[in-house]
């Protein structure tokens, strides 16, 4: 089983850090802080809350004001890197909202080691129209790294942050950005715009359509954002959406046959045939299937996968597996389950299976 992310915070890792403040500070009490940080609720606490926590004992233990504080993990950041390292960002994060000038300057410098996506959106909280202007200016940096972070602190929907709910009623204060980073050169950033246009479709559809029918067609970096950027109203087979993008009303498409196995163990794999034809001049082609999965409380969960995506042909027969392995995002229960197979958002076909354990 993989290494739980929280766990990468274990006493080498503190030690480390606890050596890295010394050689700035010869009077910070390591010993000490090391045993703060494992206090008796550190077991208890998920990741988060141990990157609270580390932060709030370096606050704690390195003498000095705010700026010598910051000064101090600023120079040790390139030493911390990843979500590990996100524990400084969070010492600005709630530390220095009184200190708007230093706390900007330190997140535009740490990002390039441990983001600031998360320590940002606490500015646009308390000063929307600042943090914006700053995201702005960040949007347009020689660092990829800081102009990821003008979008990816600003999602409205951003995992594992605070929401910001302003944005998620409207947006619009969002797209400047994303237009000025709509053809970065940076894959990076790219994704974070359309991840961040992922967000904006969910509680305003309307708003990302509009957003695709002006940027379509210019650019292929911007287009690539455009398509990933719209996924989550493709899987739910958004008529709008999928005209956007040309993707015809499957009437001239016959499935021939779908089945699946009839049952399947957990912990083993499902398999699933199609044989589907039509006409050629069909046009462009988006094959899915979706699993409604049994739940412990008698209630199903919808899920749907990628099957193939291109031009249509004449006839397409496919063989695919789909793995009833447990995972830790995904619990499989015994019962009755369904298949059905989506062609350009629209269901086709379907076919019932139990699983077992």
């Amino acid at each position: 089983m993989p290494e739980l992310l929280k766990e990468r915070y274990n006493k080498q890792y503190i030690k480390k850090l606890a050596n890295a403040v010394h050689l700035q500070q010869k009077h910070f009490p390591q010993e000490d802080f090391i045993r703060s940080v494992f206090d008796r609720n550190w077991h208890q606490r998920e990741l988060k809350a141990r990157m609270t926590h580390i932060s709030d004992m370096l606050n704690k233990h390195i003498s000095g004001n705010f700026k010598n504080k910051l000064r101090i993990l600023t120079i040790i950041a390139p030493e911390f890197t990843g979500y590990e390292g996100m524990f400084i960002p969070h010492f600005i994060e709630s530390q220095g909202l009184d200190h708007w000038t230093t706390s900007m300057k330190a997140l535009e410098e740490i990002t390039p080691y441990a983001s600031g996506e998360f320590a940002i959106r606490q500015f646009i909280l308390s000063d929307q129209e600042r943090a914006m202007n700053q995201m702005m200016t960040w949007s347009k940096h020689a660092n990829y790294h800081v102009r990821r972070l003008s979008s990816e602190g600003c999602r409205p929907r951003l995992p594992w942050a605070c929401a910001l709910p302003e944005f998620k009623k409207d947006p619009r204060l969002i797209i400047p950005i994303l237009s000025q980073l709509k053809e970065d050169e940076s894959l990076y950033v790219r994704k974070s715009v359309a991840n961040n246009l992922n967000d904006i479709s969910k509680d305003n559809p309307q708003i990302a359509q509009d957003i695709i029918r002006l940027w379509q067609g210019k650019n292929d970096k911007t287009d690539w954002i455009l398509k990933h950027g719209s996924r989550t109203l493709l899987k739910a087979g958004n008529t709008t959406t999928l005209k956007l993008f040309s993707y015809p009303h499957p009437k001239h498409i016959v499935v021939e046959k779908f089945t699946c196995d009839d049952t399947v163990k957990i912990g083993d794999m499902l398999t699933f045939k199609l044989d589907i034809k039509g006409k050629p001049e069909i046009g462009k082609l988006r094959l899915e299937y979706r699993i409604d999965f049994a739940k412990a409380s008698g209630k199903t969960s919808k899920k749907i996968f990628q099957i193939m995506e291109g031009s249509y042909q004449e006839r397409i027969k496919k063989e695919k597996k789909h793995s009833f392995k447990q995972l830790s995002t995904r619990k499989h229960y015994p019962g009755k389950h369904r298949i059905t197979l989506v062609i350009n958002g629209i269901e086709k076909a379907h076919a019932d299976f139990l699983v077992k354990e």
